[in-house]
């Protein structure tokens, strides 16, 4: 059976990194932009971070410029904003697709776990996929889901 630790992905900086490195952690996999609506979640994803690092929790953030074009700038330009208005320390990775011919295997795969309302799609940005210590996707939740409406469901698995 297939885990998150299957696959790799690129971080803002450039650097391939096997999604392996984070087993044995909870981990919350989120595709961010920086002009959407919900854009102000990263703040409360980067609280969930910090409050649950030391338990073996981390955030993971994809920013996708699917939808809107909410996520126009280069991975200079958005890891100088999630660090400049959000103080985020949660590892970001490389702009990708998560919808479509072209989207990410990392994608593919939560999608192929755990559909949401309407089906497989991510419909918007912020979706969140929450991954247990063993790398199996545990739920799926809709942008409008709050990073603070986690905090049980997260407690729960660490």
């Amino acid at each position: 059976m297939a885990s998150i630790y299957d696959f790799t992905a690129t971080s803002l900086s450039g650097e391939e990194v096997p999604l392996k490195r984070f087993e044995g952690q909870v981990l919350l996999i989120v595709n961010t932009a920086s002009a959407c609506g919900f854009t102000p979640q990263y703040r409360g994803l980067e609280a969930l971070h910090r409050a649950y690092a030391d338990r073996g929790f981390a955030v993971l953030g994809f920013p996708c410029n699917q939808f809107g074009a909410q996520e126009p700038g280069t991975a200079e330009e958005i890891g100088a904003f999630c660090a400049g208005k959000y103080d985020v320390t949660f590892p970001l990775f490389a702009k990708i697709d998560v919808n479509g011919a072209d989207a990410h295997p990392l994608y593919r795969f939560l999608k192929g776990e755990k559909t949401g309302l309407l089906g497989s799609a991510i419909k918007w940005n912020f979706t969140k996929f929450l991954v247990d210590r063993t790398g199996h996707v545990v739920s799926r939740h809709a942008p409008t889901t709050t990073p603070e409406a986690l905090k049980k469901d997260i407690e729960a698995l660490l």
